[in-house]
């Protein structure tokens, strides 16, 4: 039955009413089928990642009588040398991240720049250390590194230094190390963010009169931005919870929040310390990367604003 120009149903509800019901039901079957596929890996997060967040940070509310308290967490702001194992694993996490940065895009950059059959060579060298273990590799570096190591002993050969150089068992040692451990994490995002570049793109700046220094500069780097804050997150979060390379490499001078944390459970035996370090190096971890994501948008709505 039809009324003027509208069409309605045995119901007297027109044809756009009956169309916008059926759209509904469709979406509501869409969502629940995506719920559907969803559900395994939103339980494989949460009983993976959720409960022992919540586990650990109800943990930390306990002190070692068993009793609730906050005491784990005003134990941290009473004693200085929690806050100095602190500031020394931001440093370290700083200072790894930036020296992965300073060797890790030129790397990346000269293997993007080359044919696909050498660097897919040169890639296997960049993978190679993932078949060694870590620990393996650290005690290769205390070799290498001592006060009669391979480099001290060269250079004292070679009569550029009279005393061997301190690399090892301090601050540079650590940093050492554990950037050639990280080197590969903050390589291969790079490199795979710099091949997806258009090298159309690279042309036509030339071609406009661009210098090579301009392209790189105003093109390409800012097109491999999102690789290298992928890597950088990487290498940024994996250093917070570093423990092996520390131990080692540190000599007990360098004292992490990892190793702190193993002292709090294994050596005292306080889960509730150890939980409450870790939920205060997690709440400023989440918070650091947010400000780092807040940074990039700001950067990037600038950039495009000014275009």
């Amino acid at each position: 039955m039809s009324i003027g120009s509208v069409s309605l149903d045995r119901a007297g509800r027109p044809d756009a009413v009956l169309n916008a019901d059926a759209l509904r039901a469709d979406a509501r079957r869409q969502a629940l089928g995506l719920l559907a596929l969803l559900s395994p890996g939103l339980f494989l997060v949460f009983a993976v990642i959720i409960v022992p967040i919540g586990w650990l940070f109800w943990l930390s509310l306990f002190d070692q009588t068993g009793q609730l308290s906050l005491a784990n967490y005003a134990r941290f702001f009473e004693q200085a040398s929690y806050i100095r194992t602190f500031a020394t694993t931001f440093k370290v996490a700083f200072a790894v991240t930036g020296a992965s940065v300073l060797f890790g895009y030129p790397l990346a950059y000269m293997l993007s720049q080359l044919p696909r059959r050498a660097a897919s060579i040169c890639l296997i060298f960049v993978i190679l250390p993932f078949w060694t273990s870590v620990l393996v590799r650290t005690y290769a570096w205390l070799v290498i590194l001592q006060r009669r190591g391979l480099v001290n002993s060269w250079l004292i050969d070679l009569g550029v230094i009279g005393q061997p150089l301190p690399l090892a068992n301090n601050f540079a040692g650590v940093v050492i190390g554990m950037t050639h451990i990280m080197l590969p994490f903050l390589v291969l995002p790079l490199y795979a963010s710099m091949k997806t570049i258009d090298v159309d793109c690279l042309r036509a700046g030339m071609n406009l009169g661009a210098s090579p220094a301009a392209t790189f500069r105003q093109i390409f780097f800012p097109l491999s931005q999102p690789g290298l804050a992928s890597g950088v997150v990487i290498v940024f979060v994996l250093c917070l919870g570093f423990f092996v390379t520390p131990a080692l490499m540190g000599g007990g001078k360098v004292i992490m929040w990892a190793m702190r944390i193993e002292q709090a459970t294994s050596l005292y035996s306080n889960w509730g310390a150890g939980a409450a370090l870790g939920v205060v190096l997690l709440a400023v971890t989440l918070a650091l990367l947010g400000l780092f994501q807040w940074l990039l948008g700001a950067r990037a709505t600038g950039v495009w604003s000014s275009r």
